[in-house]
């Protein structure tokens, strides 16, 4: 081998790994506030998501939002107070659904929170003005709907795959549907930062259980980022162990239909596409026991390769 033969090698090998590190790099933090569906009121889906080194979060889902902030603080991931967390770092809320375990944070810290937007399907948002905020059930905190709106929030509503910019931040997103025990509707946002994405899936069951295509509809829109390497991981709910029957799964995941809806995915996006790519797992359910059988199924049925993260409430990771 002459000299120039060795010499392109070594540039070849060193440009290819400028760009694995380069692929590797993180683009978005995420620290959790709530993890669970279910009871557990200081525990309820919540997950805050900005862009890498800043405090520029928006809240996908606000099941939990004080005890959230406060345990992310005894996690020293905040080193301000939770009044300042909640009224300058956190600038939106996204909610999937009208779920109370979606929204009761939101509601419940209202009245301390600062002027912000709120996002959400029209569906979810008219639910949220006349079921929640409507001078009744509690004071209409936003700029539109029943009573008297204080205008503290501004109610933004979302067009399915429509990109909106996000106020305050250089992120922007996009909203897809999903099917919760069809008709009613939650909803997926597609988050962008440069040219990095992040997906978080509010509740949904199976294509198959629910009689819908909105998950493969989903999966068909995201897959030239999963191929592209642009989308850094996916936020599915895994509700309950594969024991549960079809018929009370009351529109969510068993480990059973998550691997078989990636497994559509990965059709779209390429054999071994998958391999390595970052699942989080949200929305476990209790009992304990139910939990714990529940990752055990993920593990044996992890056929794909891909990273599986069960994210833990007030402690940050990078995706």
């Amino acid at each position: 081998m002459n000299i120039f033969s060795r010499f392109a090698i070594c540039i070849l090998l060193l440009s290819t790994n400028a760009f694995s590190q380069k692929e590797q790099k993180a683009s978005f933090q995420v620290v959790p506030l709530g993890i669970k569906g279910g009871i557990d009121e200081k525990n309820l889906s919540a997950y805050l998501v900005a862009p890498i080194n800043t405090n520029d979060y928006i809240s996908l889902d606000a099941g939990t939002i004080n005890a959230g902030i406060e345990k992310a603080i005894e996690n020293k991931v905040f080193k301000v107070s939770i009044s300042e967390v909640l009224r300058k770092y956190i600038k939106g809320y996204f909610i999937s659904h009208a779920h109370l375990d979606h929204v009761s944070g939101l509601i419940i810290n209202s009245p301390a929170d600062s002027s912000k937007t709120v996002y959400a399907t029209e569906k979810c948002m008219q639910m949220m003005e006349n079921h929640y905020f409507n001078d009744e059930t509690w004071a209409n905190f936003g700029d539109k709907g029943p009573g008297k709106p204080l205008k503290k929030y501004h109610f933004q509503t979302l067009n399915f795959s429509e990109e909106t910019q996000i106020t305050n931040t250089t992120m922007t997103v996009k909203a897809f549907p999903l099917s919760h025990v069809n008709p009613f509707e939650s909803t997926a946002f597609l988050i962008k930062n440069g040219e990095s994405y992040v997906l978080y899936l509010g509740d949904t069951g199976p294509d198959a259980v629910e009689k819908s295509n909105n998950l493969k509809d989903l999966w068909t829109a995201v897959a030239p980022l999963v191929q592209n390497k642009q989308l850094k991981g996916i936020f599915i709910e895994v509700s309950f162990p594969n024991e549960q029957p079809d018929q009370f799964l009351f529109g969510h995941l068993t480990p059973n239909y998550l691997m078989k809806e990636l497994h559509v995915l990965e059709d779209l996006a390429g054999k071994d596409s998958l391999k390595g790519f970052k699942i989080i797992v949200t929305h476990l359910k209790p009992p304990t026991k139910n939990i714990t059988k529940l990752k055990e199924q993920l593990k044996n049925q992890n056929d794909l390769g891909v990273k599986i993260i069960y994210p833990e409430q007030g402690k940050r990771f990078e995706l």
